[in-house]
């Protein structure tokens, strides 16, 4: 009888405790592990902020909620690569999940601590010439996610557009970003196909934009500005000087001209990251980052800031503001 009771009373704890891991497993995943994932970023900028609202909006959208199954670790290098690298370290002796990554510089820290935690990037211009990915459409090693490689033969254009007199074209940014140096490239090319000059002003660190800004006055007919995150976050220190000179500014991003920027033709930071949050559901779920195409951004948006223009007395085309997706007033 004895016997029988302790069989029975074996039988019950047994199954206590098999309903104990099924609760953990449907609470936290079918891991029944809470995933953890690294967050990084270089500086705070409005573009950046909205990459990694996005990034957290599309794991949410699809089932990983803070604190009921995921747990981020949000990092800011604030524009200092020793940093950087001390989040990059940070990341791996916690052994995340996964590490995403906003802009080229957080992106190579995290890449030179780890060859096996999973990598998905966003904000990146050039993955390939940031040695980040062997090519675009096969990755190879641990590393995947989203570029912001902009339309900018077409920022050109809408400076022809809103500026038909224009000759003379700025361009500031700094030359130790990997991912500016390959726009500005690009630019001075399709600029001189467009009929344009370039007048460069480049920048080590923010507190030197402002001086940049200051240096084009008198020199070029207009401005523009790439995805360069010392200049996204000094955006106001360039739209002072230029309201003062009537210099009209055209940006490569939705955030500067919500800065103060004139106009852009460009894609949703925002969009960017969910795009890399939509990866990184496919990383969680077993696919390998080596196998996973880098994407681009899906829309571009034309978005006019009618309160820029009022201030420096510009006129903005009706033939423009009718295609505009976006008036800032």
């Amino acid at each position: 009888m004895k016997k029988s009771i302790f069989v029975l009373a074996a039988f019950f704890i047994i199954s206590f405790a098999i309903s104990g891991c099924q609760s953990k497993t449907t609470s936290t995943g079918s891991t029944g592990k809470m995933i953890t994932i690294g967050i990084t970023q270089i500086v705070e900028h409005p573009a950046l902020d909205s990459a990694r609202e996005g990034f957290i909006k599309a794991l949410k959208d699809n089932g990983y909620e803070e604190g009921k199954n995921v747990t981020y670790i949000k990092e800011n290098a604030q524009g200092d690569m020793s940093t950087a690298e001390t989040i990059a370290k940070k990341f791996v002796d916690k052994n995340v999940d996964l590490i995403f990554s906003i802009a080229t510089p957080t992106t190579q820290a995290v890449k030179k601590a780890t060859s096996t935690i999973p990598i998905v990037f966003t904000a990146v211009t050039d993955p390939v010439a940031a040695g980040l990915v062997k090519s675009l459409d096969n990755p190879g090693g641990n590393v995947t996610g989203t570029s912001d490689m902009e339309p900018i033969n077409d920022q050109l254009k809408l400076i022809k557009d809103l500026v038909p007199d224009a000759k003379r074209i700025g361009i500031i940014y700094n030359a130790g970003e990997v991912n500016s140096t390959v726009q500005v490239k690009i630019a001075k090319d399709d600029a001189s196909k467009l009929g344009f000059s370039v007048k460069e002003a480049t920048v080590s660190n923010s507190s030197e934009v402002s001086q940049a800004a200051q240096s084009l006055v008198g020199k070029v007919d207009a401005i523009w500005l790439p995805t360069d995150n010392t200049v996204a976050s000094s955006v106001a220190a360039i739209i002072k000087v230029t309201n003062s000179a009537k210099i009209p500014v055209i940006a490569a991003e939705k955030g500067m001209v919500e800065g103060g920027s004139l106009a852009t033709l460009g894609i949703s930071y925002s969009d960017l990251g969910y795009q890399a949050g939509l990866m990184a559901i496919k990383i969680l779920k077993g696919e390998k980052p080596a196998n996973i195409k880098v994407e681009t951004a899906k829309n571009l948006q034309l978005i006019i800031n009618q309160k820029e223009a009022d201030a420096i007395g510009f006129k903005i085309p009706d033939s423009i503001m009718k295609k505009a997706q976006e008036v800032i007033k």
